[in-house]
């Protein structure tokens, strides 16, 4: 009778051991990077996503955070999803544009009135245009949703409220052609500096300013170097872009794609609401460390940018129609 026993226990075991297999492969843990760090409003948005996921699979999906470009700068992020190492990652439109270059329609100066028309824009049919050409590009990416990389004004050690007050200062620009050029058109003299200089520069007045969001101003301690003044151009608005490997798209079920789609246009709406939390928070950090907050008339900086948009547009002029007729 021990002998059956024991023969009927090695057999379940031999049997559970057999679908040992299946009941893993049912298993899934999505890697998503960002080279945000922890707590940054993407990081987080990603991370609630995970959550939901968790709960509507029964634990079948889950998700497991790598922020602060532990695995790597945006570059190997992005090959990493490429290749389905990675399954999701927060990426800037640098990375996209040159694969899928109707989005760098976004990079240029002025092409949203405010935020407010970039988020219509985004969250409508050209937003979902451009979605839809990542996806189909050959990136081997899909887009799940936009990300809000906030808006970008000056900050400077003089203050600054018209093109003629730029006239010969030094601004440090993004490596890209297209933003010294429009800095440049503002009135000043674009530099184009690796970001981890920037502090340093300003200390020893190699540049005279620079420019980006407030969170970004506060913690890269920019305003200590020198930089009193921020002035509200909002010249650039850039949105970023949440996408998935293909790879791993492609073995999830329908259902699996449609629910992660859904979550990762629920992702771009949380995001928001913790962005918009961010800037006002950190602008009163800025203002309590004594910097100016300057409002103006954005007119004459566009009207200055004009030949940048021409320049660099051409070739965008039914997005850059779409884009101006959201109301």
């Amino acid at each position: 009778m021990a002998l059956r026993r024991s023969l009927i226990a090695a057999a379940a075991l031999a049997v559970a051991g057999a679908f040992a297999p299946f009941a893993t492969q049912a298993q899934m843990v999505l890697k998503a990077v960002d080279t945000h760090p922890a707590g940054y409003p993407t990081v987080a948005a990603v991370e609630m996503m995970g959550k939901k996921l968790e709960t509507a699979t029964n634990g079948r999906i889950k998700l497991q955070m790598f922020p602060g470009a532990v695995l790597g700068q945006e570059k190997e992020a992005v090959e990493q999803t490429q290749l389905g190492a990675v399954q999701i990652a927060r990426i800037s439109l640098g990375v996209i544009g040159p694969v899928v270059p109707e989005v760098n329609v976004f990079n240029m100066p002025f092409v949203f009135r405010d935020i407010s028309h970039m988020r219509k824009v985004i969250d409508g049919a050209v937003g979902d245009e451009l979605l839809a050409k990542v996806t189909a590009s050959p990136a081997k990416l899909v887009a799940l949703g936009w990300m809000d990389g906030g808006s970008r004004s000056l900050y400077t050690k003089k203050p600054v409220r018209k093109p003629d007050d730029l006239k010969g200062q030094k601004i440090r620009m993004m490596g890209n052609p297209l933003f010294v050029d429009t800095m440049n058109a503002m009135g000043g003299n674009g530099i184009s500096m690796a970001y981890g200089e920037v502090f340093s520069a300003l200390q020893t007045g190699v540049i005279d300013g620079a420019e980006n969001n407030p969170p970004s101003m506060f913690t890269s301690n920019h305003f200590s170097a020198g930089a009193k003044y921020y002035t509200q151009t909002h010249h650039l608005i850039i949105p970023e872009i949440l996408v998935m490997s293909k790879v791993t798209w492609d073995k999830l079920s329908k259902e699996d794609q449609a629910l992660v789609k859904k979550l990762g246009r629920e992702a771009q709406m949380d995001q928001r609401v913790l962005w918009d939390k961010s800037v006002e928070e950190y602008t009163g950090k800025l203002k309590a460390a004594g910097v100016e907050f300057i409002p103006i008339d954005n007119k004459p900086f566009f009207d200055a940018t004009a030949p940048v948009r021409a320049k660099y547009g051409a070739q965008y002029a039914d997005l850059l129609a779409k884009i101006e007729a959201v109301k």
